[in-house]
Formats: C-alpha cells, sequence, structure tokens
C-alpha cells in the first residue's frame, strides 16, 4: 500500500512538471509570436496592430484550466512588457493581463465545464466578447494616459477603431485556437 501512495506521488510530480513545462513552451511561443508577427488590421488606426500571442495562452488554458491560462497571461504579459513590447511600458503589460486574463478565464471556465466542440465554440465566443468589452473599458482608462489624448478623442475612436480591432483580434486569435487545441492537446497531455 504504501509503495502504491509513493507511486501515485511520483505519478503527480510527472504530470504537474509536464504541465509547467509545457505552459512554459507556450509562453515562450507566445512571446515570439508576438515578436515576428504583428501588423495593423484597421488602415485607419495603425498603431493598433494584431499579434497571435494570445493562440499558444489560450491553447494552455484549454489543456490545463482557467487558471493555469491566467497564470500564463501575467507571465507572458509580464515578459512582454520589458522585451519585445518595452515600448507600451507598464500600461501595455496591464492592458494585455487584463485583456487575455478576462478571456482566458472565461472561456477556461466553460470549456472546463463540458470538453466538446461546441461548448468549446461557446466558450471562445464568449471569452472574446469579454476580453472586447475589458478593453473597452481599458481603452477608456489608460489610453488618455499612454496616447496623452483626451478621454473625448479616445471615445471618439472606440466605434470606428477600438471595438472593431479588438473583436477582430480576439475573433482570429480565438479561430485559430479552435481550429488548432485537439490536434496539438494530446502532446501537451502526454497522450
Amino acid at each position: 500500500m504504501e509503495k502504491a501512495v509513493k507511486n501515485l506521488g511520483t505519478e503527480k510530480k510527472k504530470v504537474s512538471t509536464r504541465q509547467l513545462v509545457s505552459m512554459a513552451m507556450l509562453g515562450a511561443i507566445s512571446i515570439v509570436l508576438v515578436s515576428v508577427v504583428h501588423f495593423p488590421l484597421i488602415p485607419a488606426a495603425a498603431f493598433l496592430e494584431y499579434d497571435p500571442a494570445d493562440i499558444p495562452i489560450l491553447i494552455g488554458t484549454f489543456a490545463y484550466g482557467p487558471l493555469a491560462g491566467l497564470l500564463m497571461t501575467i507571465i507572458v504579459s509580464i515578459i512582454q512588457g520589458v522585451t519585445v513590447s518595452a515600448q507600451s511600458g507598464p500600461i501595455g503589460v496591464v492592458m494585455h493581463i487584463f485583456a487575455t486574463g478576462f478571456c482566458a478565464l472565461v472561456a477556461g471556465s466553460i470549456y472546463s465545464r463540458n470538453k466538446t466542440r461546441k461548448t468549446a465554440i461557446l466558450a471562445l465566443v464568449c471569452g472574446a466578447l469579454v476580453q472586447t468589452a475589458a478593453m473597452v473599458l481599458m481603452n477608456m482608462i489608460f489610453t488618455p494616459l499612454f496616447m496623452g489624448a483626451p478621454l473625448e478623442t479616445v471615445l471618439a475612436m472606440m466605434v470606428p477603431a477600438f471595438i472593431p480591432f479588438n473583436l477582430l483580434k480576439a475573433g482570429i486569435n480565438c479561430t485559430v485556437t479552435f481550429l488548432l487545441y485537439k490536434s496539438i492537446s494530446h502532446l501537451l497531455k502526454g497522450e
């Protein structure tokens, strides 16, 4: 009996180590993606650049749960904020944590209850909508500080630029996550 308990403890440690290594790998991929792939989605607001950095985070969220997704978001945001996205400074870090963090928590919570394709779609749609709503709030708070523009200017840009951009970015990242997750989930879980 004692040997069985020891083996169970060792097995849990292996799973935990695999999960940590997988999360670190996904975080590294996220940082590489943001440094390599970034381009404007809306020509009138070229400063709003798309990047696929949330895709590995969302894949990790589906594989390991919403709290793992939030943890990856926080760590990746801080690393990105002091390296490849340093020009956005602390404001960029906070905005990324809120936007992606809310998406990961919502999508991960919904998907973890019932891991089906239908639930995955619902989870990602809800996550993208919550991410967009979070960015409306974050843009109202932080964009005037970051751009040095009055709130009225930011509000005037909300419908023609900020909301469509965030919907597109979240929608693209959630769609790619949906298309990739099942085909690579077995690798993350060691199946």
